[in-house]
């Protein structure tokens, strides 16, 4: 493990030794954490960089439930987490020159992320550089003419070497191996490049040696040592008096990025004061390999500058090139062109996407975190300088936490009624001219939350259904519905428990909880229930659940089941009604009104009333729409006395129902000549057996005298008694039944007035009062199933009449 530093919580500073190199902790707080660990390079893969679960302070098992990852946007991904011992190790070989160059410190950085919540810890990896690489010289021979006549203490300059090793690992010294005439010097450019220059110190004398030879050894600091040398050949010339010597110490120019090759640069110009072959100069890049490569190349005879391959300003800002001219005599001058590299905006920004929740629930609140990502520009200064931006329609806003980290945040309350997704496009854009950006899109869905009851489609149903309907009808639907989705969307439906004539709703309807449709329970009968009215629920499927009501009426329409009654003139069974109408009656003369009702309603309760049988057609006639039945024309001495007529009442219904009457009636003047002719009415046989049988009886009984008086004594008392009774007992149909607030209006066939006969008797007075209506003068006879017994029954009631105390009081309305 190489050297860790932790920022993570408040100032701490520890040493340890590994590996000959320190460990130092820095711990700063707040959530995020940075470590910093270093490590050498050319490390194995899976060689341990640190403990990052101990270093950040967090449990493998946080690790795990978190998915801890690395994102670092970077192709080549050069670490690996171990999740499983919350280690990172090495992934790729990490070559420290490859990776940066000569640039120092070399690091490279990422970011661990964990979800739930999300946290962040940025990682930086120092790579130190390892004495992997040796001094070399771009030739293997230097060649060098100097003329014998060259002073003492001039200067030679010889091609530097280049080390790709950076630090001390680097080139640190030049020796020159043992000769007479020359000593080595070093000195150091700006940049801090080592160039070596070789100083006479000892005349030459070409007659005594025309050539030399030795070495230039370049070493780096490493341990070991790595070194690199140089063969040096010197060729002794004649005398060469000037050298060249430079107009300028230094040339400065400036070069935009990306410039196509062959772009002019810049001119550098020595001048020699030699004539001829010694005069000619000719221009060499001091340093043609080493850190600038192959960017640039001069001209050796103009000395012309010129771009020879790309220049990229992320890669080099600025160079200095050092450069030599030599004249024939082998005398040579130095100087230094600083080259400025001009940044364009040729970078797109990087968007690298960290985090993102592609679902969420409506119902989360305003600043929720949506995504978080991280911008990057490998331009500089303005160039570099990124905004990141979304659509303003959109319901979300992008906050900064980190420089060049970003989150998406959400700005308002979401409601996946209105809106269930959205598509969003993040934009990042620099600040160049022109300005370069880069999209990505995010589709984000909203998850949906019960937040909406059912609504029905009408706020109140109603519906008809005819009576007498089959049990189990499907009468009508309800319908709601639900803005919601899902399971918070599927409706169930319920009858209300209320209660509708003292039994509960649901004997009467059911719903059918899935479809809202209703059923009839039971066969209704309007004339017992005319409407029902109860509530609905519809309730959702949601946790918890959301529900609506509606009111239901349920109107039950009339059919024509039920035929019309009779109410007047009464049917019995035993003793007859019989209507007089005198023989002085005029055309048109009211003889009785038939009363009849239909407890249907609408037009199956209009009736209509028929004359369908009669004694006498010509005589007769009955009102369609009142029941009436008067006399058509003038009554004579020839017409029977026994009038019977056959009345049939009809509804308005489809099909129409009816009913029949019989109304007797007696065209006569006086009570004796009604009785003689009813006296052939079908109870007469019936009655006259009756009194043979007790005629019989009386004979057999008269041998016995004593006990034939007494028989008879107490009969005849018993049937006086009887006889007296007769006009008050409740089976004599002699009181017809009006119902209350039936009124003949627009022809429904009832009864138009009220016709009273009233006779009053009193134990208390001797005087009778007996009161007709004033309406219809017209008289009821009741009739005995025999004459006698009608005439029986007048003469007991004229006897009572006549006793002074007779302890009777009758009232009777006819």
């Amino acid at each position: 493990m190489g050297i860790r530093h932790h920022r993570c919580g408040k100032w701490l500073l520890c040493w340890t030794l590994t590996r000959q190199m320190f460990i130092f902790v820095f711990l700063i707080s707040g959530i995020n954490c940075q470590i910093r660990y270093s490590i050498p390079e050319e490390m194995k893969k899976g060689s341990l960089i640190g403990n990052v679960a101990q270093d950040l302070g967090l449990d493998l098992k946080r690790l795990r439930s978190g998915r801890a990852r690395i994102v670092s946007g970077e192709h080549i991904q050069y670490t690996e987490l171990k999740t499983d011992k919350g280690i990172l190790v090495v992934n790729e070989r990490i070559d420290r020159e490859q990776l940066c160059g000569d640039v120092t410190p070399c690091s490279f950085s990422f970011e661990i992320i964990l979800e739930n919540p999300i946290e962040l810890h940025r990682v930086t990896v120092e790579i130190l550089d390892v004495n992997d690489h040796a001094p070399t010289f771009r030739n293997n021979v230097i060649h060098l003419e100097i003329s014998e006549s060259a002073t003492l203490g001039s200067h030679f300059d010889l091609e530097s070497a280049y080390d790709l090793d950076a630090g001390i690992h680097s080139l640190q010294n030049y020796v020159l191996s043992p000769n007479d005439h020359f000593v080595l010097k070093q000195h150091s450019n700006a940049d801090g490049i080592k160039f070596p220059v070789m100083i006479l110190q000892k005349p030459l004398d070409r007659e005594l040696n025309p050539h030399l030879s030795f070495k230039l050894i370049a070493v780096d600091g490493g341990t070991p040592q790595r070194s690199g040398s140089v063969n040096i050949e010197i060729t002794v010339l004649d005398v060469n008096d000037n050298p060249p010597v430079f107009n300028q110490s230094v040339y400065t120019a400036t070069v935009t990025e990306n410039a196509a090759v062959g772009t002019y640069i810049t001119t550098v110009n020595a001048s020699d004061a030699d004539s001829g072959s010694n005069g000619l100069v000719t221009y060499t890049f001091s340093d043609a390999m080493g850190r600038f490569g192959e960017q640039f190349e001069i001209d050796s005879l103009s000395g012309k500058i010129t771009v020879a391959d790309n220049i990229d300003f992320e890669k080099d800002k600025k160079y200095e090139i050092r450069v030599i001219a030599k004249d024939q005599g082998g005398l040579s001058d130095a100087t230094k062109v600083v080259i400025e590299v001009t940044d364009i905006n040729d970078n797109a920004p990087i968007i690298n996407m960290m985090s993102f929740t592609a679902l969420i629930s409506e119902d989360v609140p305003p600043g929720t975190t949506i995504a978080v990502f991280n911008v990057k520009d490998a331009d500089s200064e303005r160039n570099g300088r990124i905004a990141c931006s979304i659509d303003s329609t959109l319901p979300f806003k992008i906050q900064s936490s980190m420089s060049n980290y970003y989150s998406l945040l959400s700005d308002v309350h979401f409601d996946r009624e209105t809106k269930p997704e959205y598509n969003i496009t993040i934009t990042a854009t620099d600040s160049g001219t022109p300005p370069l950006s880069t999209k990505t899109d995010l589709h984000l869905r909203i998850s949906d939350v019960n937040d909406n009851a059912p609504l029905f489609t009408k706020p109140n149903y109603s519906a008809y259904v005819i009576e007498n309907n089959v049990p189990g009808t499907s009468i009508f639907t309800v319908s709601a519905k639900d803005s919601d989705w899902n399971q918070n969307a599927r409706i169930s439906y319920f009858l209300e428990d209320t209660q509708f004539s003292g039994s509960p709703v649901s004997s009467y309807v059911s719903i059918n909880t899935e479809t809202g449709v209703i059923h009839a329970v039971r066969s209704f009968d309007y004339e017992q229930i005319k409407q029902l009215v109860f509530t609905v629920k519809a309730q959702d499927g949601g946790s918890p659940p959301l529900a609506s009501n509606v009111t239901v009426k349920i109107l039950i329409q009339d059919q024509n089941d039920n035929p019309p009654q009779v109410l007047y003139p009464v049917q019995t069974g035993g003793s007859m009604v019989a209507e007089m109408v005198p023989r002085s009656a005029d055309v048109g003369y009211l003889v009785t009104k038939v009363v009849a009702v239909d407890v249907d309603s609408g037009q199956n309760a209009w009736l209509s009333y028929k004359l369908q049988k009669a004694t006498d057609r010509a005589l007769f006639e009955v009102g369609l729409q009142n029941g009436e039945i008067r006399t058509i024309r003038q009554v004579t001495d020839k017409d029977a006395v026994k009038q019977r007529l056959t009345v049939i009442v009809e509804d308005n219904g489809q099909p129409s129902r009816s009913a029949t009457v019989v109304v007797n009636v007696a065209v006569a003047d006086s009570f004796p000549e009604v009785l003689s002719e009813f006296t052939d009415f079908p109870h007469d046989k019936e009655y006259n057996d009756n009194l043979t049988f007790y005629l019989v009886l009386a004979l057999a009984v008269v041998s016995f005298l004593f006990i034939t008086c007494l028989v008879v004594i107490i009969s005849v008392k018993i049937y006086r008694w009887r006889q007296s009774r007769v006009l008050y007992q409740s089976n004599l149909p002699v009181i017809p039944y009006y119902p209350p607030r039936y009124s003949d209006t627009l022809g429904t066939g009832t009864l138009q007035h009220v016709y009273n006969y009233e006779v009053c008797r009193t134990t208390d007075s001797r005087k009778s009062d007996c009161k007709f209506g004033r309406a219809g003068s017209q008289n009821v006879l009741i009739m005995d199933p025999s004459s006698t017994g009608t005439m029986q029954r007048i003469q007991n009631e004229k006897s009572i009449l006549d006793e002074p105390d007779s302890p009777l009081e009758v009232c009777s309305v006819f």
